[in-house]
């Protein structure tokens, strides 16, 4: 199936990446072919991708973030659990998982990838029902990061059972007073942080496989933080506790 990217940055990751087949570029017709579009236009040359002036209000009709530029493309190419594994063994690291429950908002998704590629996780697993999908709006949101990403579609617990066999600790995020506090959780070795849906968190199923629940510390009127910013924020403090520890 066919889609667009659009925007500057997804675009030019998403010819960086080199994983999808591209069909065609599209390129406002009163664009600047400097900066980053210069970048995309170079690249779409060497890959031999054709290039079409485009009125803004082709452009419009695909996004209201295309920023004078959309490239078509093939659908997301997912891949296996198994391939995460073996770059979690080519990588010589500790494994570094990001696991979804869920999360329904593309806004949300898009943060947490982009999140994660930053911080170097290895991979992400995310159902492939009841869940948002890497749909353009999500590589948009994700700056592009999605792009160069892992992403499996999985049965969670089974996934959480492979990683556990491999050796990984599984961290579910739950605000419950009841969960671990951050002195108490070890995020610098093997580990797979699962983060739950936008209204209702962990499912049950996927809470009982966690091998430990972890709140975060929060001083303010406001008793919670959103899936995207709670993620992103234990990513970091994981992603700082393996520098720390190397």
């Amino acid at each position: 199936m066919k889609e667009f990217i659009y925007g500057r940055n997804p675009v030019l990751e998403t010819l960086k990446a080199d994983r999808r087949q591209a069909f065609q570029l599209l390129v406002y017709e009163g664009a600047q072919e400097k900066n980053t579009l210069g970048q995309v236009l170079d690249l779409a040359s060497k890959k031999g991708i054709p290039v079409s002036r485009a009125k803004r209000e082709q452009l419009d009709r695909l996004s209201d973030h295309h920023q004078g530029l959309a490239l078509e493309v093939d659908g997301y190419p997912y891949v296996n659990l198994a391939d995460i594994q073996s770059r979690v063994k080519e990588s010589g690291e500790p494994a570094f998982v990001l696991i979804l429950d869920s999360l329904q908002n593309p806004q949300n998704l898009g943060t947490l990838i982009r999140t994660a590629e930053v911080v170097g996780v290895h991979g992400v697993v995310m159902p492939g029902h009841r869940a948002a999908g890497i749909t353009p709006a999500v590589v948009s949101a994700s700056a592009g990061a999605s792009e160069h990403m892992l992403v499996a579609q999985a049965n969670l617990a089974q996934a959480i059972s492979q990683l556990k066999a491999d050796g990984a600790w599984v961290v579910g995020l739950d605000e419950d007073l009841g969960s671990s506090t951050l002195e108490t959780v070890p995020l610098d070795g093997p580990l797979a942080l699962v983060v739950g849906s936008e209204g209702e968190g962990l499912r049950p199923l996927v809470k009982r496989e966690c091998d430990l629940l972890l709140r975060l510390p929060m001083r303010g009127r406001v008793d919670s933080l959103n899936a995207a910013v709670a993620g992103s924020v234990t990513l970091y403090l994981a992603f700082l506790a393996r520098i720390k520890n190397k």
